[in-house]
């Protein structure tokens, strides 16, 4: 029969915990086949520090966090990028279909590229640059999309560096230092430009079938996955309000109901005059099919397709650029390019220049930070600038 071991207070001693004779605790494990130490002043966390030693983590505190990190498999720096990125997937769990399709695009990019096949330990901070300016410069990849690649690899390797398996995140740079922002702006429409734009809709033959759903973009500012996701029971014509809790996205071919994309996006946006007899003519020129589509639990979308499927966003994008290409056939005064983000970004962009409190603004556009509120302000030109202080002059005279 085996002896149990035991410390100096007769404390039972689990496989490959040991205590010296001064009292430090040590747990011996190996890394392929090289023999590492684990040490402590304490075994449990409850552990009474001993007089004049520094605090530290209790062993089995240490034991603990080396098994999580055996079982990410990533305790082994020969480890190649795309498995330190596989098993920092695994600690993502509580997150949206579409944030979990975005990991799998860059995951699935990395198992292709040779980066990813490079041990992380041999990685350094200019190796990561020169990676990230051949994808733009050589590859052809868009700002957007590496960010979206950078997205994945910063945290994935801050992990390592927290685990102590790296000594520095290689990634842990500004990204628009190293290459070339080439993102096209989305630029407001001016006032004249959505009234051209919403005219043109109304009267075209074709197009004004769309007008009404158009025209509830521009003037609720809403996000167009919460737009597609509306049903019937979301628009109060007794109360004047729109209920907005929820979004349709799609993912690959399945349509899902989300919740907003940030808390702040759950909201009620009371109507105006004009939105009111919109949604009223909505409601009422809405057929309703055989069979209702149900997604999740939610049915009575509020626009369906030819199939009496529920509209998502390319839907809706598809319209805008045929729309915007008719348009720009006809005149010789160009449309710029309009999305459903452009209706958004114009109706902020029109409630800041009507001298709305930012922090209205802020929850009508279901914005989580003020700053991305207050960002509005700055695509304000000379003329707004121009006509702010005609309006501060006039109230100043008045009040002399």
């Amino acid at each position: 029969m085996s002896v149990k071991r035991r410390d100096h207070k007769g404390r039972v001693l689990r496989d490959r915990e040991s205590q010296n004779k001064d009292g430090r605790y040590v747990y011996t494990y190996s890394v392929n086949g090289t023999k590492k130490k684990l040490y402590s002043w304490k075994l449990e966390p409850t552990d009474k520090l001993p007089p004049g030693k520094r605090d530290c983590i209790s062993l089995r505190e240490q034991i603990a966090e080396l098994s999580q990190l055996s079982f990410l498999g990533i305790q082994n720096t020969n480890v190649t990028v795309i498995e330190l990125v596989e098993k920092y997937l695994k600690t993502r769990r509580d997150v949206k279909a579409s944030t979990r399709m975005n990991y799998n695009t860059v995951k699935n990019f990395l198992s292709k590229d040779s980066f990813g096949q490079m041990r992380i330990k041999d990685i350094k901070v200019s190796d990561a640059k020169i990676w990230l300016i051949k994808l733009q410069d050589v590859d052809g990849k868009s700002y957007s999309g590496i960010h979206a690649i950078r997205g994945v690899l910063r945290p994935a390797f801050q992990m390592a560096v927290d685990d102590d398996i790296l000594p520095k995140n290689p990634f842990n740079f500004k990204l628009a230092s190293v290459i070339v922002n080439d993102s096209v702006t989305r630029e407001a429409l001016s006032r004249k430009q959505e009234r051209d734009f919403l005219e043109f809709v109304k009267n075209d033959n074709y197009f004004n079938r769309y007008y009404d759903g158009i025209y509830l973009l521009f003037k609720t500012g809403m996000r167009i996955s919460e737009f597609c996701g509306l049903t019937i029971r979301d628009i109060n014509l007794k109360e004047r309000t729109i209920n907005i809790d929820h979004q349709l996205i799609r993912v690959s071919m399945d349509c899902l109901i989300e919740e907003t994309k940030t808390e702040a996006g759950a909201r009620t946006l009371p109507m105006t005059d004009d939105v009111y007899e919109c949604c009223k003519r909505l409601l009422s020129n809405r057929s309703s099919p055989k069979i209702e589509p149900m997604i999740d639990g939610y049915s009575g979308f509020l626009f369906l397709d030819r199939n009496n499927k529920p509209m998502v966003a390319m839907h809706w994008e598809k319209y805008f650029q045929r729309i915007v290409a008719k348009y720009n056939n006809i005149y010789k005064v160009q449309m710029p390019k309009v999305t459903p983000h452009v209706c958004r970004h114009t109706y902020c962009s029109n409630m800041a220049k009507s001298g709305m409190n930012p922090k209205t603004l802020q929850y009508l556009m279901g914005h989580s930070d003020i700053g991305v509120t207050l960002n509005t302000y700055t695509h304000l030109g000379y003329e707004d600038a121009k006509e702010e202080l005609k309006k501060f002059t006039k109230s100043r005279r008045k009040s002399v």
